[in-house]
């Protein structure tokens, strides 16, 4: 008892200071081939901040002077926790702001949707310094609150309950690794604040059905015992949709395409071993009815055992 009121009062250390500073981001993830052993713990926080002032309309690359540069901030609590060695859950809770820098759109600010993550190594082959992992993902996530989602491109989210199901391959030759993914990912009708809208035709309802995306992830570069470092390209894709209409405002039908490319670093410390900061950047290189946005994010989470026995957890799995 004594040993876990230690750890969560050097947790609340950490998210003491991680809110404060504002200054670090990303996290565990569902996309990456990481696992946590059986029975350990690790929470943390999260921050990130993206902005943009060109954008896609359609594939018409425009600025647009009546918003500026849209700016949100991303304030993220999340935990993850082994279940067995090769199963682990994650649940994350974001608190979001948006602001455009020019015009009278009001920033909106508030909780987001609670996302809960399965991610579970199916097979796992070592050849002499070599590891190859098969992994699968689900996620599912709602919203938290009655934010709108009609409101873009200031809105907190799409007000959707979405799921995610993601396959993933990883491979470790040496302190070298190389993975992929590739998800799909179902979403609700929404409703919202109007009782007709137009997309490429005039509809009268309230009820707004958003396409389903794909998602294809790759990431490479050097992981050690306490480090990583690794570049990352995203693909994701609206299966459906349709294009932003000329100087309207962006709609949550609107088909949302983006191709980002970026890097991580992930340190954890030797002195306080199960502290790990995170930090990377993503930019968005092209688009389609999406901002051009450059990501600065951030994290520090910390992994402690919640049994006995105290293995030292490596990045290496």
């Amino acid at each position: 008892m004594k040993s876990l009121l230690t750890h969560f009062y050097k947790c609340i250390l950490v998210f003491t200071s991680v809110l404060a500073s504002s200054q670090y981001a990303s996290a565990q993830m569902e996309n990456d081939g990481i696992m946590i052993p059986k029975n350990y713990l690790c929470p943390g926080v999260m921050y990130s901040t993206s902005s943009w002032t060109n954008y896609w309309e359609g594939t018409f690359k425009r600025d647009n002077g009546n918003i500026g540069k849209v700016n949100t901030s991303v304030y993220t609590i999340m935990a993850t926790y082994g279940i067995t060695n090769s199963l682990i859950t994650t649940v994350s809770i974001p608190y979001v702001t948006t602001h455009a820098s020019a015009g009278t759109l009001a920033g909106q600010k508030g909780i987001q949707d609670i996302s809960v993550n399965l991610k579970w190594r199916g097979l796992k082959i070592k050849s002499g310094n070599s590891i190859l992992s098969l992994l699968a993902s689900v996620t599912a996530s709602i919203p938290l609150s009655s934010y709108q989602a009609d409101f873009e491109p200031l809105a907190l989210g799409t007000h959707s309950k979405n799921f995610t199901g993601r396959a993933l391959i990883d491979y470790n030759l040496g302190k070298f690794f190389v993975t992929g993914s590739g998800a799909y990912m179902t979403r609700s009708n929404i409703t919202i604040d109007r009782t007709s809208y137009y997309t490429t035709h005039l509809i009268y309802s309230n009820q707004v059905e958003l396409p389903n995306r794909s998602d294809y992830n790759f990431r490479t570069g050097y992981r050690s015992k306490y480090f990583i470092a690794e570049a990352v390209a995203d693909i994701s894709t609206s299966l459906g949709g349709f294009d932003i209409r000329k100087n309207d405002m962006p709609f949550p039908g609107n088909r949302m395409n983006m191709t980002s490319v970026g890097g991580n670093i992930r340190y954890r410390l030797k002195s306080l071993y199960g502290l790990e900061f995170t930090a990377g950047d993503d930019y968005v290189v092209n688009g389609r009815n999406a901002g051009q946005s450059n990501m600065i994010h951030g994290s520090i989470t910390y992994i402690f055992s919640l049994s006995k026995r105290k293995d030292q957890v490596s990045y290496k799995n």
